[in-house]
């Protein structure tokens, strides 16, 4: 297969993360978590808007509000708020809050998270302003619906990381990145539970000296789920119901984030990167994967 892999312009974000592609306004948001900063990339203009949230220090994801243009849900820290933003202006201000993590688990804050199929919040924490994160264990996966109180889903998370649902299959997958692993768990799309995890891709397996670590996720119209790989430069396309590597797709850089499709006939990798101590060029970097000759879905804004 031969595939092509090139640099959105002007995309750099020192922590790009949470990739969200907007059928409705044909862009494509992410987050540069850092520095409180957001962007969206429009596809016909071939152009990003960058904005920073007002009196915010961290931005984990961006998720657009269902039936409302000019809000979205953000992950702040330990808030889950609502900000307004208009997709051109510099500024964003936040008008409010969804709602706030458990106040014990003080050290922790919010990572990536995603609408599910139905508009559900799924979302999960890592722990925050501790050196060696990676060997802490107090992070939680959490849901929350519109009328509802935050659900635990998981406790004792190492860094919650990607998700992705495969509606036909009854399954959701979701990368912890601290176990090297992505998990499958079955999944009720009328009630939102989840239940019976099984591993479904081992990263360990792949490159037993490390590291390696599972970050973002997305899957495609049949199924195959992509996996980013932190310091692995590169993205697998895997069937998660054998663990089996379709393909791997190299990344020009290490610090592989996250991933999802898009573009008008939604068949466009786009893949975040970060730019974490002091890594060359291209690192922090936006990509577009084509002629993969596979498609995805759309993201889902958040129902609240």
């Amino acid at each position: 297969m031969s595939y092509q892999v090139e640099p959105l312009p002007d995309s750099y974000a020192q922590v790009g993360e949470g990739p969200h592609w907007c059928e409705a306004r044909q862009s494509l948001y992410y987050v540069d978590v850092s520095s409180a900063g957001i962007n969206r990339y429009d596809f016909q203009q071939n152009k990003i808007f960058k904005a920073k949230i007002e009196g915010e220090k961290v931005v984990s994801f961006i998720i657009p509000i269902e039936g409302r243009s000019q809000e979205f849900a953000v992950g702040c820290t330990r808030r889950c708020a609502i900000i307004q933003w208009d997709g051109l202006s510099p500024v964003a201000k936040v008008v409010r809050n969804l709602f706030e993590i458990r106040p014990e688990l003080k050290d922790n804050r919010l990572n990536d998270a995603k609408a599910d199929p139905n508009g559900r919040f799924f979302g999960g924490t890592m722990a925050h302003g501790i050196e060696d994160f990676l060997n802490v264990w107090n992070g939680e996966l959490y849901s929350w619906q519109a009328g509802g109180q935050l659900n635990v889903l998981k406790e004792k998370v190492g860094l919650s990381n990607g998700l992705a649902w495969d509606t036909k299959a009854k399954k959701m997958y979701y990368s912890d990145t601290n176990n090297f692993e992505v998990e499958s768990y079955d999944y009720d799309q009328t009630t939102g539970a989840v239940s019976n995890p099984k591993v479904a891709f081992d990263l360990r397996k792949i490159r037993p000296e490390g590291p390696m670590y599972p970050d973002g996720i997305t899957i495609d119209t049949e199924g195959n789920i992509y996996v980013a790989t932190f310091w692995g430069g590169t993205v697998f396309k895997v069937d998660p119901s054998s663990g089996k590597i379709l393909l791997e797709i190299a990344i020009p850089t290490s610090q592989v984030t996250s991933v999802t499709f898009g573009g008008p006939n939604l068949d466009i990798l786009y893949v975040t990167t970060a730019d974490i101590t002091d890594q060359p060029k291209p690192a922090g970097t936006v990509f577009q994967v084509t002629g993969l000759n596979s498609k995805g879905f759309p993201g889902v804004s958040l129902k609240i």
